[in-house]
């Protein structure tokens, strides 16, 4: 099938791109970006839009820059761009770590980081890390910018917080430090498919126990999010086999897990268990 008539619309500066987003977007007017999974969906006629709003010309969006503990990526970075270290240290390799699960090559090459948050999928890769590093969202409009922490944004599946008439024009990642170490892991059926669940986990050891343990839960549940009972589970104990099985077992008990076509619940609750102890292993190599 093909999408049905619509008009583009090329904005040059962010103010252009949010005056033809109020103007357009109550006209079933979209943003497009990456278009990664807003044209297939447009090419099913599950998507309807009468305008695009093409945001791939303003230049302002393509910054991805370190300002002290943040990492900021514009609208248009492209997930290629962290194939290799965006930057030094930890936070360079988790996102060139976490990257390479997401779809396939050529989709990397053309779909964003912030079309992927905006989407709002359960299986995205960059939501649990939003989710599990508290990032930030930008949401700018013809009204101004608001900044909208990770808790409150993802609403549930391909549900934000976003208002019709504003952009995500920019994610704010907290940088983790050069000691932190960190561990991901991701099941699908085959490789570029959607991840049925997977498990980032970060933390530091100090004298030999886990401190500040962050871990989240992605593909699981409607919304990607940290589980503070595997949290508990690890803070403060060694980082070997049995913390680790201890915390994917509270892991599994915490979620509540979808059921759909790929899995049914206890399915994706015994996975959230494995992806769970194999992110931590992978963490203590």
């Amino acid at each position: 099938m093909k999408s049905v008539p619509f008009v583009r619309h090329v904005p040059r500066t962010v103010a252009e791109a949010v005056a033809m987003l109020a103007e357009f977007g109550p006209k079933d007017g979209r943003v497009l970006a990456g278009g990664q999974s807003l044209v297939p969906i447009m090419a099913f006629r599950m998507a309807r839009p009468a305008h695009l709003v093409d945001i791939n010309n303003v230049p302002e969006l393509a910054r991805l820059s370190r300002v002290d503990d943040t990492l900021s990526i514009g609208a248009i970075v492209r997930h290629s761009a962290f194939h290799r270290p965006a930057m030094t240290g930890q936070m360079g390799l988790l996102l060139a770590t976490v990257v390479r699960h997401i779809a396939h090559y050529p989709i990397r090459m053309r779909g964003t980081f912030c079309g992927s948050i905006a989407h709002a999928d359960p299986a995205s890769e960059w939501c649990l890390m939003a989710a599990m590093l508290a990032a930030k969202m930008v949401a700018t409009s013809a009204r101004g910018q608001r900044v909208i922490a990770a808790n409150d944004f993802f609403e549930g599946i391909m549900t934000t917080a976003l208002a019709e008439d504003e952009i995500l024009t920019e994610v704010r990642l907290p940088v983790i430090s050069d000691h932190t170490r960190f561990g991901f892991h991701e099941f699908n059926r085959r490789a570029g498919d959607f991840g049925i669940a997977m498990a980032l986990v970060t933390y530091r050891l100090v004298d030999g126990v886990i401190a500040e343990p962050r871990l989240g839960i992605g593909g699981a549940e409607v919304r990607p999010r940290r589980i503070p009972e595997a949290e508990a589970a690890l803070k403060g104990r060694p980082a070997e086999p049995k913390t680790f099985q201890a915390a994917a077992e509270a892991a599994a008990s915490a979620v509540d897990p979808m059921e759909d076509i790929q899995a049914d619940a206890e399915f994706r609750r015994d996975l959230v268990r494995a992806v769970t102890r194999r992110a931590l292993e992978q963490s203590a190599r």
